[in-house]
């Protein structure tokens, strides 16, 4: 069962990020909390949204997105930020329901997009999410400033 998320589901929600973060070597850079999420999800207006896989009564996977602009199609899109379902979940079918509801959001609202990075040694996730129709956009390169370059950057006089 797919649905948005409650703030019931917040716990569950975190641990699946902590998870996620596991997964992908780097459960150091969760910095964010538990409160912090909460915020975030019930926020109003809300700026992130939440959906999860239920699978017999529990939170078996998440997807954590929100909505991005297209300048090009000059209209909305939904950015999916973190996709996660538990290992011993996988092959059910909760990663491929989580995003069908996220494109029937899309396709509902008009959105032309639903996009999504992907670690480039993730080849389970890639494999599966070419076997959905998505397709790599390899000749683009995220960029990210974070930390002190972030810092120095936001202390830039600009008079």
């Amino acid at each position: 069962m797919i649905r948005p998320a409650r703030p019931a589901d917040i716990p569950a929600i975190y641990q699946l990020v902590r998870d996620l973060a596991s997964y992908e070597n780097a459960l150091a850079d969760v910095t964010g909390s538990e409160e912090q999420l909460r915020q975030a999800l019930l926020a109003e207006p809300p700026a992130v949204f939440a959906h999860v896989a239920e699978h017999d009564g529990q939170v078996g996977g998440f997807a954590l997105w929100y909505l991005s602009f297209s300048t090009w199609t000059a209209g909305h899109g939904i950015y999916l930020e973190d996709l996660y379902v538990k290992p011993e979940l996988r092959g059910l079918g909760l990663g491929r329901a989580l995003l069908a509801e996220l494109a029937r959001i899309c396709a509902a609202r008009g959105y032309p997009r639903l996009e999504w990075a992907v670690l480039d040694w993730n080849t389970p996730s890639r494999g599966f999410y070419a076997s959905l129709g998505a397709a790599e956009m390899s000749e683009w390169v995220i960029n990210r400033l974070s930390g002190p370059a972030l810092r120095e950057l936001a202390a830039t006089d600009l008079s």
